[in-house]
């Protein structure tokens, strides 16, 4: 176990660089937008149809993780969006989708308890991994992860969510409109279900959502009410102390103000559906779920989730009086005055192929690195969805 934990340690602690390497992909259909920290994949196939990846970067270092994992039957989807540092981030995406896959094929089956107990492992992963860190550095305790991932399998779609990234589906309704519908739900201070939900569980506690700064947080400290990592939220042996103020917390913690178990949704694809996004919250700060599926209809696929990413940017371009051009002048650190690191994945269903079972090989893309290599993303024969009411 300590080899493992000592590998994960250099894995997580070693500098960014190893991790993201450029793939500019100009394209004068989209007006030849060129920006050093942006990443794209225009166009992908997926055991379901096809895929548009893209990632812009804006911390100085990046803290979006993502990856897609497509099977000659199945497709997985994961955006994990870090805070406080990209250690949490970077060690989900080494290690969910492995602990999907062992759990799924010892238990011959995809569920929402099989994704509800990949996502317990690998909390209790990172915090292991934590601990080990802790002492050389502390700071760790306070480094976690929004964690979003979707699973089609047979016809089904199962997504779990920690945090405030969203899966939204786009369907045509009866009047052959576009029609985009919230698959996931946010966990975040600022909406009023969330402090009601914290507050009903903390009635104790009149300081478990404080508003600071016009924003509501958890404890005065972090907007999201779920994640991966953030340990020092979760378990008292994590605590920072007064030299690190901003985690500090005045009072012992009795029990965790954030959780990590995520909430699940199933849905059976209907022809009716036609593309699934997921991404990170810095593309739903600037546009609607509405404006976002609406942009994907009216659209090429090739290269939408790069046209979908720059919408959102140059959303930010205008709120703050500035051109695009101006903005690619920032670099990273900087560039987060502006917009946050963006994530998008569009999966596109092309419903004749999950009739027709066609074979896809399997990939592995991840997000901002530029080969794409071989997934182990296969089940034994036999194995069937397997779907229970969600909790």
């Amino acid at each position: 176990m300590f080899s493992w934990l000592g590998r994960t340690v250099s894995a997580c602690l070693r500098p960014l660089g190893r991790y993201a390497r450029m793939n500019k992909d100009d394209d004068d259909s989209l007006g030849g937008e060129d920006d050093a920290l942006l990443w794209c994949k225009d166009l992908e196939k997926h055991s379901h149809g096809e895929f548009s990846f893209a990632v812009v970067q804006a911390n100085k270092f990046l803290e979006d993780q993502s990856q897609v994992e497509t099977g000659h039957h199945a497709t997985f989807v994961g955006v994990y969006d870090g805070h406080g540092g990209p250690e949490a981030s970077r060690f989900i995406v080494d290690h969910l989708f492995q602990n999907l896959i062992r759990l799924a094929r010892e238990n011959r089956t995809i569920s929402e308890d099989i994704l509800r107990n990949a996502f317990s492992e690998t909390e209790n992963d990172f915090l292991t991994f934590v601990r080990r860190v802790y002492e050389i550095k502390p700071l760790i305790a306070a480094i976690g992860s929004c964690c979003l991932v979707g699973v089609i399998w047979k016809g089904t779609l199962f997504v779990g969510n920690l945090g405030d990234s969203r899966a939204v589906v786009g369907y045509v309704n009866r009047s052959n409109k576009i029609v985009a519908e919230q698959l996931t739900k946010d966990h975040n201070a600022r909406f009023e279900e969330v402090r009601k939900e914290l507050m009903s569980l903390h009635p104790e506690d009149s300081h478990i959502v404080v508003m600071k700064q016009g924003v509501w947080r958890v404890k005065g400290i972090i907007q999201v009410s779920r994640s991966i990592g953030d340990a020092y939220l979760k378990k008292p042996e994590f605590a920072l102390g007064p030299s690190f103020p901003r985690f500090h917390l005045h009072e012992p913690l009795h029990r965790p103000v954030l959780r990590s178990d995520p909430s699940i949704h199933t849905r059976v694809l209907q022809s009716n559906d036609k593309f699934l996004i997921f991404a990170s919250d810095g593309l739903w700060e600037y546009l609607t779920i509405q404006d976002a599926v609406e942009i994907v209809h009216n659209n090429p696929r090739v290269g939408v989730a790069r046209r979908l990413l720059m919408s959102a940017m140059k959303q930010a371009c205008k709120k703050r009086r500035m051109t695009y051009d101006e903005l690619k002048k920032y670099g990273k650190g900087d560039r987060r005055n502006f917009h946050d690191d963006i994530t998008v994945v569009i999966i596109f269903i092309d419903h004749e192929m999950l009739v027709n079972k066609a074979s896809i090989p399997e990939l592995s893309v991840r997000g901002f690195v530029d080969t794409i290599g071989p997934s182990n993303f296969n089940f034994p024969q036999g194995i069937d969805a397997n779907t229970k009411s969600p909790i």
